[in-house]
């Protein structure tokens, strides 16, 4: 879905794409951050970037993390 989230002339198009932001690309291994950061700078996103490694290598090398809040009405 990537490609259709950042092409600004797709129905699917995504507007966070358009803003001028830095993009990090981040999957568990590595490998699929890398690929969704190159076909991202190739489709004209820049700047991006990927946590090479993902993000165990991130979590074990004590990198920060926020956990999501947990609506709880929604666990029941």
């Amino acid at each position: 879905m990537l490609e259709f989230w950042v092409d600004p002339e797709c129905t699917y198009h995504k507007a966070i794409f358009a803003e001028d932001k830095r993009f990090l690309f981040f999957c568990a291994g590595g490998l699929r951050s890398a690929l969704a950061a190159q076909t991202a700078a190739v489709m004209g996103l820049k700047p991006v970037a990927h946590i090479a490694g993902g993000f165990g290598v991130w979590k074990r090398a004590g990198g920060p993390v926020e956990l999501p809040q947990t609506d709880k009405s929604k666990l029941r």
